[in-house]
C-alpha cells in the first residue's frame, strides 16, 4: 500500500501499533515498580510518563533531520533488557542512581554514535543471542512468583492464584493457536483484560488507584529525585544500552528491506543518536532505557503499511495517553497471579528471542559451544547464587552479582579471548537484521 491513506485510517493504524507495543511498555514499569516497592500512585506516575516518553521517542526516531533520527516507520518502546540491571541498581545504589545511569547511557551512545559501528563487532550473534538467552532466563522466577501470587503475598500458591495465573497463560496460548495477525499479536493483552475482569468478579479488585487519579497532569523532570551518577551503575547501563543498539539496528535493517530503503552509514548514526536521546529524556524524567520495538517491525511487513504516517500517529497518542493518570492507574489493578500468567510467555519469549538469534551460530565450532556454556553458567550462577561473591569489595560484588551483567562481560571476554582461533563468523549485523526480518 502507498502513503495516500485517510486521517482516520491513519489513526486506527497507529492506536493498532500501540495495542502490539501496550503490553509490554505497561508490564515494565509495573514490574520495575512493584519490585522496588513503589506505591500506587507512583505506579501510576511511572506508567503514565512511561507512554508518554514512548510516544516522543518514538517522534524523534521518525523524524530525520541532519543530526538524528532513522526516518522510518518506527516505534520505541520500554526494553526488558534492562529490567533486571533497573531493579539491581535501585536495590543496592537506590532509585535516583538508575536514572543518572539511564543518562550517562544516553549520552555516552550520542557522543560515541559514529563509532558504534565498531563496537558492535563486540557483540557477534553468539554474544547477543546468549546474553538476550540470560536476560529472559533470569525475569522467569520473577514471573513464576507472580503466578503464584507475588513474593509477599499471604495467599502466596494458593489454588486461586494458580488457576487464575494459568488461566491467563492458557488464554494467550488458545489465541495464538487459533487465531493470526493482529489478534495473535494482542494476545498477552487480550489475556490481561479477561484475567482482571474474570478476577473482578470475586470482589478484590481494588479501583480507588483509578477514582483517585487526575484526568491530566504535566511531565515533570526529576520526579524520584535528581539523578546521581555512580560509576557501576553508570557501566552497567552502557553495557544494557550497546545491547540494546544491536537488536535496534537489526530493526532498522529489516526496515529499510521491507520499505525498499538502503540505508547508510550515517543513517544507522542518527538512529543511534535518536535512541541516545530516547535514553537521555527517559532519565531526565525518570522513566527507562527505550529501542525500536520488533514487534512493531512485523506489524508495518504484515499490515503493508510503510508511509511512517502512521507510527507518527501512534506517537502522538502515545504522549496524549501518557497525560492522562486515569488512563495509567487502569494498570495498576492488575491482579498479580494475572500479570504473572502473562510475563512468563512475555519472559519466555525472550529465552526465545535469543535461541532465536543463536540459530545461525555455527555449533561445529567449539569455540562458540564455551562461549554460550560459560556465560550461561556464569549468569545463572550469579542470579541463583549471589553470595557467591560474598567477599568481594562492594563496587565489584555490585557487578557480578547481577547475572544479566556477569553473563554479559563474560560472554564479549571470551569471545575476544578466543576470537582469533575462531572461524569467521558472518557479519554481525547482518546476520541481526536476517533475525530480524522474520519477526512476523
Amino acid at each position: 500500500m502507498g502513503d495516500q491513506i485517510g486521517k482516520t485510517k491513519t489513526l486506527s493504524l497507529g492506536l493498532q501499533h500501540i495495542l502490539a507495543m501496550y503490553a509490554g511498555a505497561v508490564l515494565v514499569p509495573l514490574i520495575v515498580g512493584g519490585t522496588l516497592g513503589f506505591n500506587a500512585q507512583q505506579l501510576s506516575y511511572l506508567i503514565a510518563i512511561d507512554l508518554l516518553t514512548c510516544g516522543i521517542a518514538t517522534l524523534l526516531q521518525t523524524w530525520k533531520n541532519k543530526f538524528f533520527g532513522i526516518g522510518l516507520p518506527v516505534v520505541l518502546g520500554t526494553s526488558f533488557v534492562a529490567v533486571t540491571p533497573m531493579i539491581s541498581v535501585g536495590i543496592n545504589y537506590g532509585i535516583t542512581a538508575i536514572y543518572g545511569a539511564i543518562i550517562a547511557a544516553g549520552l555516552f551512545i550520542i557522543l560515541c554514535s559514529n563509532i558504534l559501528g565498531k563496537l558492535i563487532k563486540l557483540f557477534p550473534p553468539v554474544v547477543t543471542g546468549t546474553v538476550v538467552m540470560i536476560i529472559g532466563l533470569s525475569l522467569i522466577p520473577t514471573g513464576i512468583k507472580n503466578m503464584a501470587g507475588g513474593p509477599n503475598s499471604s495467599t502466596f500458591g494458593s489454588a486461586e492464584n494458580l488457576i487464575l495465573s494459568l488461566g491467563v497463560l492458557t488464554i494467550i496460548l488458545l489465541i495464538n493457536r487459533f487465531f493470526t495477525g493482529f489478534i495473535r499479536s494482542i494476545s498477552v493483552l487480550i489475556g490481561i483484560i479477561i484475567g482482571t475482569i474474570a478476577y473482578a468478579f470475586t470482589g478484590k479488585v481494588d479501583l480507588t488507584p483509578v477514582r483517585e487519579a487526575s484526568w491530566f497532569h504535566l511531565p515533570m523532570p526529576f520526579y524520584f529525585g535528581v539523578p546521581t551518577f555512580e560509576v557501576i551503575p553508570v557501566l552497567t547501563m552502557i553495557i544494557v544500552g550497546i545491547v540494546i543498539i544491536v537488536e535496534s539496528t537489526g530493526a532498522f535493517l529489516a526496515l529499510g528491506k521491507i520499505t525498499g530503503r538502503e540505508l547508510s552509514e550515517q543513517d544507522l548514526v542518527r538512529g543511534y543518536r535518536a535512541e541516545g536521546l530516547a535514553f537521555t529524556l527517559g532519565g531526565l524524567f525518570n522513566a527507562f532505557p527505550y529501542s525500536t520495538f520488533a514487534q512493531n517491525v512485523g506489524l508495518v511487513q504484515l499490515s503493508g503499511i510503510k508511509t511512517r504516517n502512521v507510527t507518527i500517529a501512534a506517537g502522538f497518542l502515545l504522549i496524549g495517553l501518557g497525560l492522562v493518570p486515569k488512563i495509567a492507574a487502569l494498570a495498576t489493578i492488575i491482579p498479580t497471579p494475572v500479570l504473572g500468567g502473562a510475563t512468563v510467555v512475555m519472559f519466555g519469549m525472550v529465552v526465545s528471542s535469543g535461541i532465536r538469534m543463536l540459530n545461525n551460530v555455527d555449533f561445529s565450532d567449539n569455540n562458540n559451544l564455551l562461549i554460550i556454556a560459560c556465560s550461561i553458567s556464569l549468569g545463572l550462577g550469579a542470579t541463583v547464587v549471589p553470595e557467591l561473591f560474598s567477599s568481594l569489595p562492594e563496587g565489584l560484588k555490585i557487578i557480578v552479582g547481577d547475572g544479566i551483567i556477569t553473563g554479559s562481560l563474560a560472554a564479549i571476554l571470551i569471545n575476544l579471548l578466543l576470537s582469533k582461533t575462531k572461524t569467521k563468523q558472518a557479519d554481525p549485523v547482518s546476520q541481526q537484521v536476517e533475525l530480524s526480518s522474520k519477526i512476523s
